[in-house]
């Protein structure tokens, strides 16, 4: 009997060859998987962005092919797209914020009216800081001109706020990236909303004090800098920050060396900011082992209500931990005597910051790609946060809430991992870093998982969808794993990266495809677990 089934079959296909019937189309390493829809990728994108490229993308064409599918959105239904944005914005489901701000300038430079509309009454809700407003301006540059829309758009977000909030905007974020606040009034030329409002245009775009400004409560940030500017006491300079609350972007360099300084600054300094720079307050000697500077930043650090309020993502967090633990920067040469109070802070600000997560209550085996595409590229642009190391981090939080989990470690060979959610999360990292690299088959869980009999509700694999190197594709893996088992279990695969492929069949009810490092992503597997 000729064998024609080893050629060709349902049941059990390469991974080289699309499985008879599917609508598999080539990864970017030669394996067949499902293409995701622009929807998904347009999820994608905004919570992982494309900086730095992946293994078998550079950053350039993964840039491309998602700002095509962007596109491909906001021609088919740009309020949706907009409304999408807007949501994942809003909800700090993202690490960064630019992929948004640049998908929103697409929506209001190439959408029809209605969507120009959306995107440009959706401005103040995606651009929430002076930094993203010079941003969108910047992105909007490449698709057209300053139009009367964007004109009316950016002087009402400038009107729309407060005086005072105004004026802390102007004054911490006053250039960035090559644009001014000068630059955006001159160009929108707003009509003031209020005397105040006017007062501050003036002096974004003058430079100077106007007479009425020591009079002006509104203005009392402002006039604080002034004075700030010409104090070289540092007590006077330090009491002047604390009363004024006066950030750190308008503090003279050379007062930034003092810790008295950054005492006074750590008394109204925003989290995301307080994380960012606790390797500073580290080497001015500020945060000191057993120092009471020390106990009040890691009681702030691990409140999770500010946490939530400040839109921390976990993978600020998770940088913030890897770098701070190192003791040396990552692009500059500045070094540090890491505390390991802040470190344990910073510890529990990781799984704080995903919010509350119910548990299932079933069987998971979390499944770690550590092959070597994993290895490259970088989350969201953070220096050195590769899909493997954030791939090991997003599934302890997973297995922090699900009592019944395991670990297992993958490329084209399985090992079983001893990581325990009470170790701690750089030490997990560590551990995963370790393991050696290798090609991609992503049936490997549900393989091992048959062969050793081990009873499995959900596989959570988190990989980057590379797979290639299997004689059976995961999905056929599952289903045989199903009927072998006679357990209904389910697939959901995590996707590191922004490309467009998921090892997870859509018209399969039992899997799923869910953005890695979404602050929803946890919730979410536990959810479909669930159902």
């Amino acid at each position: 009997m000729f064998k024609f089934t080893r050629f060709f079959a349902t049941k059990a296909t390469p991974q080289r060859e699309p499985i008879p019937g599917s609508h598999q189309v080539p990864n970017s390493a030669g394996g067949f998987t499902w293409r995701v829809d622009d929807w998904a990728r347009l999820d994608r994108f905004l919570i992982l962005g494309s900086e730095g490229g992946t293994y078998y993308i550079s950053e350039h064409k993964l840039t491309v092919e998602n700002a095509e599918a962007v596109r491909r959105c906001i021609t088919a239904d740009g309020v949706r797209t907009v409304d999408r944005i807007v949501a994942i914005s809003d909800a700090g489901r993202a690490p960064r914020n630019d992929p948004a701000i640049f998908a929103l300038a697409m929506a209001a430079k190439l959408g029809d009216e209605r969507t120009r509309r959306a995107a440009y009454a959706a401005l103040p809700k995606v651009c929430r800081i002076g930094t993203h407003l010079m941003h969108f301006a910047d992105y909007a540059q490449g698709f057209g001109g300053w139009g009367r829309g964007m004109r009316k758009a950016v002087g009402a977000w400038f009107n729309a706020k407060p005086a005072a909030d105004l004026a802390f905007q102007l004054a911490k974020y006053q250039s960035r990236d090559g644009w001014s606040n000068r630059d955006l009034l001159r160009l929108a030329h707003p009509r003031a909303a209020s005397p105040s409002h006017d007062r501050l245009f003036a002096w974004a775009v003058k430079g100077e004090l106007p007479e009425a400004a020591a009079d002006d409560p509104a203005l009392a940030l402002i006039v604080a800098m002034a004075e700030l500017a010409k104090t070289t006491d540092v007590k006077a300079a330090a009491k002047l920050i604390r009363d004024a609350r006066i950030p750190r972007e308008c503090v003279p360099t050379q007062l930034l060396v003092h810790a008295e300084i950054w005492d006074a600054l750590a008394a109204a300094m925003p989290m995301t900011a307080m994380i960012r720079n606790l390797a500073t307050m580290t080497r001015v000697g500020l945060i000191a082992p057993g120092s009471a500077a020390t106990r009040r930043i890691a009681e702030q650090l691990t409140d999770a209500r500010r946490l939530a309020g400040a839109r921390v993502h976990p993978i600020a967090v998770l940088a913030a931990l890897l770098t701070y633990r190192s003791g040396h920067g990552a692009r500059g040469g500045g070094t540090w005597s890491p505390v390991a109070q802040i470190a344990d802070a910073l510890d529990t600000a990781f799984y704080a910051s995903f919010g509350f997560v119910e548990a299932a209550g079933k069987r998971m085996l979390l499944a770690l790609d550590v092959s070597g595409s994993m290895g490259c590229g970088a989350i969201a642009g953070v220096p050195n946060l590769t899909p493997r190391i954030g791939s090991a981090a997003m599934a302890l939080v997973t297995a922090a809430t699900e009592r019944s989990s395991t670990f297992v470690a993958f490329s084209t060979e399985l090992t079983t991992l001893s990581i325990s959610p009470r170790q701690r999360l750089d030490d997990v990292v560590a551990e995963v870093e370790r393991l050696p690299m290798g090609g991609t088959d992503c049936a490997l869980p549900m393989l091992w998982a048959q062969q050793n009999r081990v009873d499995v509700d959900t596989f959570c694999v988190y990989t980057d969808n590379e797979t290639w190197a299997g004689s059976v594709h995961p999905a056929q893996a599952l289903r045989a794993y199903r009927d072998a088992r006679g357990i209904p279990a389910k697939l959901v695969v995590v996707g590191m990266t922004s490309n467009g492929f998921s090892i997870a069949d859509p018209d399969d009810a039992g899997m799923l495809d869910v953005v890695g490092f979404d602050t929803a992503t946890p919730p979410v597997i536990a959810d479909f677990a669930r159902a």
